[in-house]
C-alpha cells in the first residue's frame, strides 16, 4: 500500500470519522494535509490542550496585512482530525496546497484578492479577505465563485435529490465510514464532463510536485484533500507539465500564526466557500455517540427553557417521535435536520417561528468561539492585548454581551479605557450604547461582540506599536498631525480624554489650536464646542489635566461671540435651520463648563440679536431669519434674561397682521423647537399663537401649514393632548382664565356620597357643595 488518498468534503463530520477509521487501519509515516506549507511549523500547536477549536490558520502579508487568508479549523472538520491522529502517532504531517505567498504574489499590485470558489469537497479551506472593502478589519467579502459546477449537487441530482446537503446527510454524515474510492470515482465523472478552473490546475500542479518529493523518501503516504482534487492527483501527468505552469510565479512574503475562530463565520451564508450551513448540527453528529435525534431535542428545549420558555419532558418526547417517523414515512436511515426542525416547530416551539429561530440561532449554527494558547507566535500588541484583556477579565466571546460600566472603580476605568483604545485602532469590539446612558458621568454602558476578523485589525494595528496603549497613541498623533480642518481634529480631543492617552494630549491640543486659530468660518468653531465642552465636563472622573483644554475653548466661544451677528445674517431656509442646531449645540454645551463669564458673554451675545430688527426694519441683506431669531428668544426665555411679559409683547409684534404670515410661522416653529411644554403652562403665549391662527387669511393659511404641521408634530403626544384640551376648554366663565375649564359643582356633587361613605365624614355632604 504505497499511498493512499482521502476525498473529503471540508468540515464533513462524517468524513472525519472515516479518516480517523481509515488512519488508523492504514498507518502512514507521512501525512499530506490540503493546506497552506508555510503553517508547517504550526502544526505542533494542535497537540497543545489550549488550541481549542474551532480556529483558523491566519496568513497574511508581512508589508501588508490587510491582504490576509484564513483557513478554519472545526472538531468535525476531516483535517483537524487527521492533524490531531498524527501529532498522536508521532507521524510527520506537512501542508501541500499552493503556498498562500505564490497567492498573494499574483495578485500583488491589484486590488483583487484572487479567492477560490468552494463548495465543501473539491476546493481550498482558504477563506480569503482583502482590506479594500473594510481597510483596517480585513473583513472584505470574498469573491463569488468561479468553479463552474457543484460536484455535491450534480451527485445529489443524479440520485433524485433535490437538496444537495440532504443528499450528502443520507449518504456520507448517517452511514458511517464513506467509500473513498467511489466519492474518487464520482468527481471524476463530473470532471471528465466539466470545464475547468485554472486556479484548480495550478494548485494541483504544485500538489502534485510536492507528492512526486514525498514519494521519494515515504513509501507510505496519505493524502488528505478534497474530494474534487483526487482524480487530478492520481492522474498520470509529466513533471515538466507542471513546472511549466508554475514557472514565473511570485512570491510574497508572508506570516501565519492560529487565531480563534467561531462557527457563525464558520457557515456559508457568511461567504465562505468551503463553509456548511448548519455547524452546531455537525458539531452535535461528530461529537454525540448514540440517541443522536433525543440529546438535539433535549438541549433545543434547553434553549427554550433558558429564555423562559415553558418546556417539559412530554415536549421533547412526543418531538422526538414526529421526527423519527418523518424520517421513516421520507426513507431516511436516520432523522435528519429537516426533520428535527419540523419536530421542533410543531411540537417544542408550538408553531413559534421566533422560538425556532432562537433554537437556530444557538443551535443549528452556534456561536462557539475557539481559543489559542497564550503563548502562541503572534505580533506583541496581540500578546499585549492577551494580557490585558486576562487582568480586566474581559474575555472575547462571540455572543452579544451587555457591559454597564462605574468608571470610579479601577477594573471598570480599565475596561473602558481598552475598548475605546481599540476603537481608535479600528477594532471595535465594543460599540457604546449612549442612548442607554444617563446624564451620570460615573457611567457607561457598552454591546460587546467578538469577531474572528478583529485578528487582522491587530495584526495591522501593531505597526503603530508593540502595546495596545502605544499604538493607539502613535495612530491618534499621527491623525492629529494630517487633519486639514478643525473638525478633524475636535472629536480626536475627547478620544484622548475617555482612552487616557496623556502622551498624545499635547500633540492634539496643538493641532487644535493651530487649526482653531486658521480657521474663520463660524459653524464649523460652534461644530467644535461641544465635543470640548464634553471633555472638559467629565475629565474630572478620568483624572486629566485640562487647563490647555480650557483656555482653547474659551478662545473659540470668544470668537463665536464675535463672529455670530454677521453669520446668521441674510440665511437661507436650509441655512437658517442649521445654523439653529449649532445654536443649539453650543448653548447646551456651555451649560456644561462652569464658567459664568463665558455663559453671560454668550446670552449678552444672543439678546443683542434677538432685540434686532428684521425685515421690517432693515434691508433683506442684513435680515436675520425667524427661525433663528425665534429660537433665541426661547433661549432668552428658558435662561430668565426675558420676562414673560416681554416674552408675550415680542410674540406679539411677530404675530401682528403685518407680518408676512410665513416668517411669522418660522419665528414660531424656532421658538417652540425642542417642545411645546411652555403652551401647557403659559395660557397667554397660547392664546397669542391661537388668535394668530384664526386671523390668518385662509390663502395665506394654506403656505403656512406645512411650516406649523411640522412644528406641532414634533411635540410629543400628552403635550399635544394638552394645548388640544386648553384650546377648546370653555372660555364662557369670566371668573376661569383663558384655556381653564370651570368647575361643574353638580357633576362633583354626584360622587360626594361615596366619598363621604368612603372617608367617613358625612359633614361633606352639607360642606362641599359648593355654590350654586
Amino acid at each position: 500500500m504505497p499511498e493512499r488518498f482521502y476525498g473529503v468534503r471540508h468540515h464533513g463530520p462524517g468524513s472525519a470519522r472515516a479518516v480517523l477509521a481509515a488512519l488508523a487501519e492504514q498507518r502512514p509515516d507521512l501525512l499530506l494535509i490540503e493546506g497552506p506549507p508555510e503553517a508547517d511549523e504550526l502544526v505542533r500547536w494542535v497537540a497543545d490542550e489550549g488550541l481549542e477549536p474551532p480556529v483558523a490558520l491566519l496568513g497574511y502579508a508581512a508589508d501588508d496585512p490587510r491582504r490576509a487568508a484564513y483557513w478554519p479549523f472545526a472538531v468535525f472538520s476531516p483535517e483537524w482530525q487527521a492533524i490531531r491522529w498524527a501529532a498522536e502517532h508521532g507521524v510527520p504531517v506537512r501542508f501541500f496546497d499552493l503556498p498562500y505567498a505564490y497567492r498573494l504574489g499574483a495578485t500583488a499590485g491589484t486590488d483583487e484578492p484572487g479567492t477560490d470558489g468552494d463548495t465543501g469537497v473539491d476546493g481550498p479551506l482558504a477563506d480569503e479577505t482583502d482590506g479594500g472593502s473594510d481597510a483596517g478589519t480585513g473583513s472584505g467579502e470574498p469573491e463569488q465563485p468561479v468553479r463552474p459546477v457543484d460536484p455535491i449537487g450534480e451527485l445529489a441530482a443524479a440520485a433524485g435529490y433535490d437538496d444537495p446537503e440532504r443528499w450528502w446527510e443520507d449518504v456520507v454524515e448517517h452511514r458511517g465510514a464513506p467509500a473513498f474510492e467511489a466519492i474518487g470515482e464520482a468527481m471524476a465523472a463530473i470532471r471528465a464532463e466539466s470545464p475547468e478552473d485554472p486556479d484548480d490546475l495550478l494548485r494541483e500542479a504544485y500538489m502534485r510536485g510536492v507528492l512526486r518529493e514525498a514519494r521519494k523518501s515515504h513509501r507510505n503516504l496519505a493524502v488528505v484533500c478534497g474530494a474534487w482534487h483526487v482524480p487530478a492527483l492520481t492522474a498520470s501527468v509529466p513533471a515538466s507539465h507542471d513546472t511549466a505552469l508554475l514557472k514565473g510565479r511570485r512570491k510574497t512574503r508572508v506570516t501565519f500564526t492560529w487565531v480563534p475562530w467561531t462557527y457563525g463565520r464558520l457557515a456559508s451564508w457568511q461567504g465562505y466557500g468551503a463553509g456548511v450551513t448548519s455547524p452546531g448540527w455537525y458539531h452535535h453528529l461528530f461529537t454525540t455517540t448514540d440517541e443522536v435525534v433525543p440529546r438535539w431535542l433535549v438541549a433545543a428545549a434547553g434553549v427554550l427553557r433558558a429564555e423562559g420558555v415553558p418546556t417539559s419532558s412530554a415536549h421533547v418526547i412526543e418531538a422526538v417521535r414526529l421526527a423519527e417517523a418523518l424520517a421513516t414515512i421520507r426513507g431516511r436511515p436516520l432523522a435528519g435536520l429537516a426533520e428535527l426542525t419540523e419536530a421542533t416547530r410543531a411540537v417544542i416551539c408550538e408553531g413559534d417561528d421566533l422560538r425556532l429561530n432562537l433554537v437556530d440561532r444557538q443551535l443549528v449554527v452556534g456561536e462557539r468561539l475557539g481559543a489559542v494558547p497564550d503563548d502562541m507566535p503572534a505580533v506583541p500588541l496581540a500578546r499585549d492585548l492577551a494580557a490585558q484583556q486576562r487582568t480586566l477579565r474581559l474575555k472575547p466571546e462571540a455572543l452579544d454581551r451587555e457591559l454597564d460600566l462605574d468608571l470610579r472603580k479601577e477594573t471598570d476605568l480599565g475596561r473602558s479605557r481598552l475598548l475605546h483604545r481599540l476603537r481608535l485602532l479600528g477594532i471595535p469590539w465594543g460599540e457604546s450604547t449612549r442612548g442607554r446612558q444617563g446624564k451620570g458621568t460615573f457611567r457607561e454602558s457598552w454591546r460587546l461582540r467578538w469577531s474572528p476578523e478583529f485578528a487582522i485589525a491587530v495584526v495591522e494595528a501593531g505597526t503603530h506599536g508593540t502595546t495596545v496603549r502605544s499604538a493607539a497613541t502613535a495612530k491618534i498623533t499621527g491623525a492629529a498631525r494630517d487633519a486639514e480642518v478643525l473638525a478633524e481634529v475636535t472629536p480626536l480631543v475627547e478620544s484622548c480624554l475617555l482612552a487616557d492617552l496623556t502622551d498624545a494630549y499635547p500633540a492634539v491640543l496643538r493641532a487644535l489650536h493651530q487649526r482653531a486659530a486658521l480657521d474663520a468660518d463660524v459653524t464649523r468653531l460652534m461644530a467644535a464646542v461641544p465635543a470640548l465642552a464634553r471633555t472638559l465636563r467629565y475629565g474630572d472622573v478620568r483624572g486629566t489635566e485640562l487647563g490647555p483644554l480650557r483656555t482653547v475653548t474659551a478662545s473659540l466661544l470668544v470668537r463665536i461671540c464675535v463672529g455670530l451677528p454677521p453669520a446668521v445674517r441674510s440665511l437661507s431656509d436650509d441655512a437658517a435651520r442649521t445654523m439653529r442646531e449649532h445654536v443649539d449645540a453650543v448653548h447646551a454645551a456651555i451649560g456644561l463648563l462652569d464658567e459664568p463669564d463665558l455663559r453671560g458673554r454668550w446670552l449678552d451675545t444672543l439678546a443683542d440679536l434677538a432685540a434686532r430688527d428684521t425685515e421690517a426694519h432693515a434691508g433683506p441683506e442684513q435680515a436675520v431669519h425667524g427661525l433663528v431669531v425665534g429660537r433665541l428668544t426661547r433661549i432668552l426665555h428658558d435662561a430668565q434674561r426675558l420676562d414673560a411679559a416681554e416674552t408675550r409683547r415680542r410674540m406679539g409684534l411677530v404675530l401682528t397682521p403685518g407680518t408676512p404670515p410665513a416668517q411669522a410661522a418660522q419665528w414660531i416653529e424656532g421658538f417652540l423647537a425642542g417642545g411645546g411644554l411652555l403652551f401647557v403652562h403659559d395660557t397667554a403665549l397660547l392664546a397669542l399663537v391661537d388668535e394668530w391662527l384664526t386671523d390668518i387669511d385662509p390663502e395665506a393659511f394654506t403656505d403656512v401649514l406645512p411650516l406649523l404641521r411640522r412644528t406641532f408634530g414634533a411635540f410629543a403626544p400628552p403635550e399635544r393632548r394638552a394645548i388640544g384640551e386648553r384650546v377648546r376648554g370653555d372660555r364662557s366663565d369670566a371668573g376661569t382664565p383663558a384655556g381653564v375649564r370651570p368647575i361643574d359643582h353638580d357633576r362633583a356633587a354626584l360622587v360626594l356620597p361615596t366619598l363621604a361613605a368612603l372617608l367617613g365624614h358625612q359633614t361633606l355632604l352639607g360642606d362641599v357643595r359648593g355654590p350654586e
